[in-house]
């Protein structure tokens, strides 16, 4: 790297801002403990600001003790608001969906300086061995994974079983090497520093498909060409997502991770790696196959977010309709310039052999209305009236019309006014028939069909020995 390059991570990169940083000594102690070591992703608020508090209180009444004054004079929100500010870029603070408290987790660039950090400590005992085997396998992995000559592969694997004969042959016959303490510890050592940058991996892995969804929100918002050309986009970057080396890699990974035997193979070595006395041996060994799975998880729902943020825009009625009016009013104006500049040769075609000309003077002018003259100087009635008739009338009750549709039809059904005629039957005559299809409710339609006929038999109201009867199109209730 030359200086620029190193004088630009210098001022830019959040890791080398956060070990310049005046609190750069409890921001790694702290966050490095409880979301690194931890294998925490996204926590609330409150739990994190609770943890911080412990924190403080402990580092502040050492310092107290050691009469200094107060260290660290600020609560626990306001570090949390100066790590997670974008001057800082070492903590992000962000809403989840479907939550309102905000949650924290700590960026890629912390992981890389915490990392760092913590490998500047003195090691006691430093292994080459186990490394230089793994890139002697690494090599030969490469090399005779892209042997496309079936006589160079043959012979590597006649060479490969030669060796594992030889060495069954060495077991049968009681000869059997055992790594000694030192071959142990250095593998062990290199076993914990990868299973550990793995996890850190799996943050940056994540913050490289949050870009990309962030990148697809952005160009819905500012979209403004034709909607299979944005769906064409996004399709694109979910493509680009999952076929890019890095996420067919860890499409691998996790896929391996979900295999049973796989899980249960991983818990077994490394419970018999736990129960072996080494010096400086890391405790979270036994159980990193399950913050693996954790890891990879959280990372696998930022990818399902992109594909719901799709989803979510297909089912946008909205957008789709607001941008469907923009292209008809486009396409008029359009073509309304396009007459302008080029008027048709032939004129207007009228489809009517003449147009209706209504003169003004045709029309009648205003005539006042005759006034009518009312006499109310009546004192007497001039016949006489029985007043039983008014208590005669027939009142057919909606309601009860209305229950007996609900009786029989349940919601969001429909059936024929016969079937409720034939249970129900008809008690007031053809008015009855007429209140059920004059049925006025949010919850009720009347449809009719012109093209069927029906016949509908009732007693009559004065005499029920008489039947009548009454034809009718065909009619439908409909329950919504």
């Amino acid at each position: 790297m030359d200086y620029e390059e190193i004088e630009a991570l210098r001022e830019r990169h959040a890791a080398w801002r956060l070990l310049r940083a005046g609190n750069a000594s409890l921001a790694l102690s702290f966050l490095g403990e409880f979301f690194a070591d931890g294998n925490r992703g996204a926590t609330p608020a409150g739990e994190v600001a609770s943890a911080l508090d412990d924190r403080l209180y402990a580092l502040n009444a050492t310092v107290a003790a050691e009469g200094d004054g107060v260290r660290f004079p600020k609560d626990p929100v306001s570090y949390l608001e100066d790590w997670s500010a974008p001057a800082a870029g070492y903590l992000r603070r962000f809403y989840p969906p479907d939550d309102d408290e905000i949650h924290y987790e700590v960026t890629p660039a912390f992981e890389k300086a915490y990392s760092w950090v913590t490998s500047l400590g003195r090691r006691a005992f430093v292994g080459t061995e186990s490394r230089l085997h793994t890139v002697v396998d690494l090599l030969r992995q490469i090399v005779h994974g892209t042997e496309a000559d079936p006589q160079a592969r043959l012979a590597e694997l006649q060479r490969r079983r030669a060796e594992i004969d030889a060495e069954i042959a060495d077991v049968e016959a009681g000869r059997v090497e055992v790594l000694d303490s030192a071959g142990v510890r250095d593998r062990y050592q290199q076993l914990a520093a990868t299973a550990r940058d793995l996890l850190a991996d799996f943050r940056e892995v994540e913050d490289n498909f949050r870009q990309l969804d962030r990148a697809a929100r952005e160009k819905i918002a500012a979209w403004d060409g034709s909607k299979g050309e944005l769906l064409g986009e996004l399709i694109g970057t979910r493509s680009q997502i999952s076929g890019s080396d890095q996420g067919r890699s860890f499409q691998a990974f996790y896929e391996f991770l979900l295999s049973a035997q796989r899980q249960e193979e991983l818990g077994e070595l490394l419970s018999k790696v736990s129960a072996l006395d080494i010096a400086d041996a890391d405790a979270r060994i036994s159980g990193v196959h399950h913050d693996w799975s954790e890891a990879a998880e959280r990372t696998q729902r930022t990818v399902r977010r992109l594909s719901e943020q799709l989803r979510r825009f297909l089912d946008d009625q909205v957008w789709l309709e607001n941008r469907r009016v923009l292209d008809l009013v486009r396409s008029i104006e359009a073509a309304a310039l396009d007459v302008r500049e080029r008027p048709p040769a032939v004129g207007l075609e009228v489809t009517v052999p003449g147009i209706d000309i209504l003169l003004p003077f045709e029309r009648p002018l205003y005539q006042p209305p005759v006034a009518v003259e009312v006499d109310s100087s009546v004192t007497t009635a001039t016949e006489d009236v029985d007043p039983t008739l008014l208590f005669a009338q027939t009142y057919v009750d909606s309601a009860r019309l209305l229950a007996n549709v609900r009786d029989e039809i349940p919601p969001r059904s429909s059936a024929l006014l016969a079937d409720i005629v034939a249970a129900h039957p008809i008690e007031q005559g053809i008015a009855e028939i007429v209140g059920y299809l004059a049925l006025q409710d949010d919850e009720v339609t009347i449809e009719m069909d012109l093209a069927q006929e029906t016949t509908l038999v009732y007693p009559d109201p004065d005499d029920s020995s008489v039947m009548r009867r009454v034809r009718l199109p065909q009619v439908t209730v409909r329950r919504r």
